[in-house]
């Protein structure tokens, strides 16, 4: 197998699973149970989350895509920082449960849009 396909299928599968870790602690916090944070779940979405970024770090150089000239991949950069600061304040136990909501809900259409991006790579500009 390819160092391509290797790569691809680690940030696929790393990707995926930080949506799940991320709607995981949702849930959790939703539902009343706090406790996640004593939990390994408190730190699993940080090294999966350095893994999927070295994926992608690293599939960059083995493919032609430039950041700054593809710009479906300049937009997912742009989205997968607004993903991070929505999903801090979401996760985030001293804010109100409104502005909790409205940052979940901003997070996940970033992800969704992030994903609609890795599967189209769209010509944006």
């Amino acid at each position: 197998m390819s160092a391509y396909l290797i790569l691809k299928h680690l940030h696929v599968t790393t990707a995926y699973l930080t949506v799940v870790l991320f709607a995981l602690r949702l849930l959790f916090d939703a539902v009343g149970k706090p406790d996640w944070r004593k939990t390994p779940l408190r730190w699993i979405p940080h090294v999966n989350d350095t893994i999927l970024l070295a994926a992608a770090i690293s599939l960059l150089f083995v493919t032609p895509w430039v950041p700054l000239v593809h710009s479906w991949l300049t937009a997912k950069i742009f989205l997968l920082i607004g993903y991070i600061i929505a999903g801090l304040f979401a996760l985030r136990t001293t804010l109100g449960t409104p502005t909790r909501v409205v940052a979940a809900v901003l997070a996940l259409v970033q992800i969704t849009a992030i994903f609609h991006l890795a599967l189209n790579k769209p010509v944006l500009w």
